[in-house]
């Protein structure tokens, strides 16, 4: 046969050239004949095969046709070419789509249950579904419209239902998306990009009429694909969300319904075929809305929150077209396709989003339009018909406020997210309207009782209530913003946990300030607020983001709202400003901001009773040994039976109430501050100082919370720091502190406020201050016993700022361990050196060379120039921080004998300050330092040990700014019993275990160590109490002592190496000598070491790493064990 190399054009050719394929298929069906009758088909060109489609398409038929079993191969090998003809010509014939329709089925169910599919290869399966979809789009004209005729119900549902079949129980995912390809093309609802036979309205109506027998069928199977098992892929779903909605948008679409649907008889001819014919009645339109109203329950449940984005998209289609084409006769439904709707407003995936702003648009014209119509035409059909969108809207919205703290109390998290989106959906698609709606009494007040049950806190938790402000939390707190937000505390609520909640909950209180009414919302939820304890800390949360709302503050803008103008409203400042003031005159008014926020049994007392006890550990002066270490083990235990004693439960629910109340409150300052910006700052007046008062709040929350609330006002109102927003505000606050502080028994607060003013802002605010200062001093020399506590405080932060404002040459050394000196190996000895200055130094004596230094020492200097001789001796005026801190030491000197150890805690820590500023100026340092030494030194010898451990730095500032001034009080006074302290102490360290570490004993043994050395060096103390101080600390170089106390003799035998090299490194050599020294002349005798030879103990490591930094010393000994 000759090959043939362009297609057929001419049908007899044509017909000469398939005729024997065709026949010899006929004669022999095999795979191998079809397969060749396929390629000849490829061969002729459309037309020609169009005028042969019935001769060339009755050999694959017969094939199908021939009784009894057929393999897989041969129906697929026929099924391809049978598509091959379909996609390729048109079926003009009613008989042959009518019997190609029922044959290609044949193939695909089973035949001894004709319903269900066949068990054949997946393969198979696609092919002929591949050949079903070609048939249904090949057929022409109105034939296909036959198929909807009532004769042709039978086998039409016997198609829909086996497609139902493998679209649902089919495993393959290509088998069920084509069976639902073949159904929608089935049903005429096939969106694929080829042409399609459009029908009429009248075609439509009696399609439509049609469909309506199999719409229970259809509706409930693919109802189970959708919410089936998601493995089957998002694909599927998407097509059977796609086939469910044009289906009932088919059937129950309202033009078709309104045109009416005349009453037919049926045929006779048509017999027990009648019974499967339905009419579209109001009564079975309401009937069959209703049931598809439970089936659209659980199709949204199931897909609003579908992982992927395309099913969220179709989900927003179904809502369009079902709201587009049966708004009527799905009344019932209309609620829960807006709500499905509302709820991918605020979707994830922008596409998704965009296109539902699309969707609510157009809903809101053809609203719009509708209630336009119905108002004009008085004969509507139907209440519901004509039910106006924003009526529908603001009902679901009721609804769905009443049952949203059972579903947050229910569901879970993902559920609770989709609830809150579509509440918030709701409000963003009223727009405006919310203001309208919020009118209504019931629904303000179902609103705002939701959101007070939803905004519910955890407030049990015994940690929040214990957190306390210690001095360092406001000084670090100088840095930035963004340290401070690090440390903020997340809230805990009773009904979730998840962070987006929260979120969204915030953003649908700012729409509702965005949209609402703000004198309506501030009225409503501050009377909420004044009514019941339990929504105070609620009713504030929403405040505060009503107003951020209101000043669009994190606001959607994007217009999705009922109006296609701008979306929203906005509100005038003159508004938001009334509404803000009225709001914080209810926060800091007496009963709401002067909060109690620390147990009535507080820790002060407690503490002193405690420390002051026969069972604190003993203090210096204590001589007794084996006393001590049960004295040890008493602090221990008294300690841990004191954190057992905590206040009850109910107490600590108030308490912990009250805190994130006045947290909440102040955020709530912030965000007003946010929301007025500039306009903000004539508030600063009434509202800055209470923010100061509570950044010195004992409760650590509170304090984190108002600092973060003056880091918001200070950058909402153009401040570039903390320093000036206090400086430029410093006027009236220092005004209101100066009347406050002459009230200090109903202002108690006062101090604080100028405590954090001195923290935050530079030494600008000193002359401001001084007045204040001295008023300060004075009520504390009038009444010290009731005002000492609260003074004190602000004397420490004066201090601290005074040294920050005016630095000094004077800085304590921080790391007492000095660094390794490299010298080079001719400075450390030069004997050549030493023997020239021995040899000067005899001739000296002798009186060599005597007559050079007399000529030396006779030459007279210059006179030195005086201006002022003869005039008066005027002491020149102390600068004003210098006068101040002489002022504050004088009081200091006082208040050091105070019985409550926390004043004299505080008070030292004060002097220590005080020292530290006054080292510029030692004429006036010496004589203030020898009038606290009495003090001071009861305060180290005989005192309990936490001022034991503060006397002592004080002791060390006084030490390295008074230097030799101090050398003999503390070689007499003092060194003695640090010592003998130190050596009573150290057999119990070397012995006690781990807990230890965490006495009050161990504290004082580091400190003593700690700062030893350097007091040593720079008092110059003589031989016998650098031996004395040598004594104590060896026997914490032991291994046995814990860690950190080895590390702090390391370093008081370095600062003592420094002092005396030669005696010190005798010292270590004694106790430990690493090798033998060979002296470098025979004439020399040899050096003998007690520590030559010995045995590796407990003190080699110290002792050799000691004289390897410190001298050099290389040591090779061999790994012995610890005797």
């Amino acid at each position: 046969m000759p090959t043939i190399m362009h297609q057929i054009s001419d049908p007899k050719i044509a017909f000469a050239y398939l005729r024997p394929a065709c026949v010899l298929l006929t004669k022999a069906p095999t795979v191998t004949n079809v397969e060749t009758l396929s390629a000849q088909l490829k061969e002729v060109d459309d037309a020609t095969l169009q005028q042969l489609q019935e001769y060339v398409l009755f050999p694959l038929r017969f094939v199908l046709k021939v009784p009894g079993l057929k393999k897989d191969k041969l129906v697929l090998a026929v099924a391809e070419a049978m598509s091959y003809v379909l996609e390729n010509t048109c079926v003009q014939s009613w008989e042959t789509l009518r019997d190609l329709l029922s044959e290609l089925c044949l193939c695909l169910c089973s035949p001894t249950d004709p319903g269900k599919p066949a068990e054949t290869s997946e393969e198979l399966k696609s092919v002929v579904l591949r050949c079903l979809d070609a048939l249904l789009h090949s057929a022409y004209g109105d034939i296909i419209f036959k198929l909807f005729e009532p004769i042709m119900l039978p086998g039409l549902g016997s198609a829909i239902s086996l497609l139902l079949a493998l679209g649902e129980k089919e495993k393959s995912r290509d088998v069920q998306l084509a069976g639902l390809k073949c159904l929608q093309a089935l049903t005429m609802q096939c969106d694929c990009t080829q042409e399609h036979v459009v029908p009429s309205s009248q075609e439509r109506c009696a399609l439509g009429s049609t469909m309506a027998s199999f719409l229970p069928g259809i509706t409930m199977a693919v109802s189970r694909i959708i919410t089936g098992d998601l493995r089957h892929g998002h694909a599927v779903t998407v097509q059977a969300i796609k086939m469910w909605y044009r289906t009932v948008g088919l059937v129950l679409e309202d033009a078709q319904l309104q045109a009416g649907e005349p009453c037919k008889t049926a045929s006779p001819d048509l017999g027990r075929i009648s019974q499967l014919m339905v009419h579209r009645s109001q009564d079975w339109v309401k009937s069959t809305a209703g049931r598809l109203s439970s089936l659209l329950k659980k199709i949204i449940s199931c897909t609003s929150a579908h992982q992927h984005w395309r099913v969220r998209l179709e989900m927003v289609e179904l809502d369009e077209h079902l709201l587009a084409r049966c708004s009527r006769s799905l009344g019932e439904c209309v609620g829960l396709l807006l709500e499905a709707l509302v709820g991918a407003v605020n979707d994830e995936e922008p596409r998704v989003r965009r296109r539902c702003e699309v969707v609510l648009r157009e809903v809101s014209k053809r609203n719009q339009s509708r209630t336009s119509c119905s108002d004009t035409n008085s004969t509507s059909s139907s209440s519901s018909s004509a039910q106006n969108l924003t009526d529908v809207l603001s009902e679901n919205l009721h609804s769905l406020a009443t049952s949203l703290p059972r579903l947050m109390r229910t569901s879970d998290d993902q559920k609770k997210l989709f609830v809150l989106n579509v509440f918030l959906g709701y409000l963003k698609v009223l727009g405006s309207q919310v203001s309208v709606v919020l009118n209504s009494a019931a629904h303000l007040e179902r609103i705002s009782k939701a959101l007070m049950q939803v905004l519910e806190l955890d407030v049990m938790d015994v940690r929040i209530v214990e957190e306390r402000n210690y001095a360092a939390t406001i000084e670090t707190s100088q840095d930035s913003h963004n340290s401070y937000a690090a440390r903020i505390q997340r809230r805990h609520f009773l009904y979730f946990t998840d962070e987006k909640i929260f979120s969204l909950l915030m953003e649908i209180c700012r729409t509702l300030g965005y949209y609402g009414n703000i004198y309506l919302l501030t009225d409503h939820f501050l009377d909420l607020y004044q009514q019941s304890s339990a929504y105070r800390k609620q009713a504030a949360m929403v405040l505060n983001e009503i107003v951020r709302g209101a000043a669009g503050i994190s606001v959607a803008t994007e217009a999705q709202g009922l109006e296609s103008q701008v979306w929203g409203k906005s509100v005038t400042p003159e508004d938001l400003k009334g509404a803000v003031v009225s709001i914080m005159e209810e926060y800091t008014s007496l009963n709401n901001w002067h909060l109690i926020t620390v147990s009535e049994e507080t820790d002060r007392d407690r503490q002193d009773q405690q420390l002051l006890s026969p069972s604190s550990l003993l203090s210096i002066s204590n001589s007794n040994v084996g006393h001590s270490q049960t004295n040890s083990i008493q602090e221990m235990s008294s300690s841990f039976s004191s954190q057992s004693s905590s206040p009850s439960t109910s107490a600590i629910h108030q308490l912990n109430s009250n805190i994130w109340q006045l947290c909440i409150q102040l955020e709530g300052i912030a965000c007003f501050a946010q929301a007025l910006r500039q306009d903000f700052r004539p508030l600063l007046m009434t509202s800055l100082y209470p923010v100061l008062e509570k950044a010195r709040e004992e409760t650590l929350l509170v304090s984190q919370a108002a600092l973060g609330s003056m880091w918001d006002i200070c950058k909402a109102c153009g401040y570039p720091s903390l320093k000036e927003l206090i400086n430029e505000n410093s006027d009236y606050l220092l005004n209101d502190i100066s009347l406050n502080l002459q009230r200090l028994g109903q202002h108690p607060q006062a101090p604080r406020v100028l405590t954090v003013m001195l923290t935050h802002s530079d030494c600008s605010l000193l002359p401001l201050v001084g007045d204040i200062v001295q008023d300060v001093l004075m009520a504390l020399d009038l009444s010290y016993q009731h005002t000492a506590a609260h003074f004190c405080a602000v004397l420490h932060a004066l201090l601290k700022a005074l040294a920050r404002w005016f630095p000094s040459n004077f800085s304590r050394t921080s790391n007492y361990v000095r660094p390794k000196q490299n010298l080079p190996q001719e400075e450390l000895f030069n004997i050549q050196q030493f023997l020239l200055d021995h040899q000067k130094e005899k001739e000296l004596a002798e009186g060599i060379g005597i007559e050079e230094d007399l000529e030396d020492v006779n030459e007279v200097p210059p006179p030195m120039e005086c201006d002022d001789i003869g005039g008066p001796d005027v002491k020149a005026e102390l600068p004003l921080h210098l006068s101040i801190t002489k002022d504050v030491m004088e009081r200091c000197i006082h208040l050091l004998s105070d019985p409550s150890l926390r004043l004299r805690l505080k008070v030292l820590d004060v002097l220590e300050l005080c020292v530290g500023v006054l080292s510029e100026k030692e004429n006036e340092l010496l004589p203030m330092a020898h009038r606290c030494w009495p003090p001071l030194l009861q305060r180290l010898t005989a005192d309990d040990p936490l001022a034991v451990l503060r006397a002592f730095r004080v002791l060390c500032t006084l030490g390295e700014t008074c230097g030799d001034f101090l050398r003999k009080r503390v070689s007499k006074e003092v060194l003695p019993k640090l010592s003998s302290s130190l050596v009573r102490q150290a057999p119990i360290s070397a012995k006690a275990g781990p807990v230890y570490t965490h006495t009050l004993a161990y504290k004082l043994q580091l400190a003593v160590l700690q700062g030893m050395g350097s007091l040593c060096q720079r008092l110059d103390l003589g031989d016998a109490d650098l031996d004395a101080v040598c004594e104590a600390c060896l026997p914490y170089l032991s291994c046995r002592q814990p860690i950190r106390l080895q590390e702090a003799a390391i370093s008081v035998f370095q600062h003592l190496i420094q002092v005396d090299p030669d005696a010190f490194w005798f010292t270590l050599n004694e106790l430990h000598c690493p090798s033998s020294y060979i002296p470098p002349h025979p004439d020399l005798h040899p050096i003998q070491l007690s520590g030559m030879g010995r045995a590796r103990d407990e003190f080699s490591d110290n002792v050799l790493r000691l004289l390897r930094e410190e001298f050099g010393s290389v040591a090779e000994t061999e790994e012995q064990p610890v005797s």
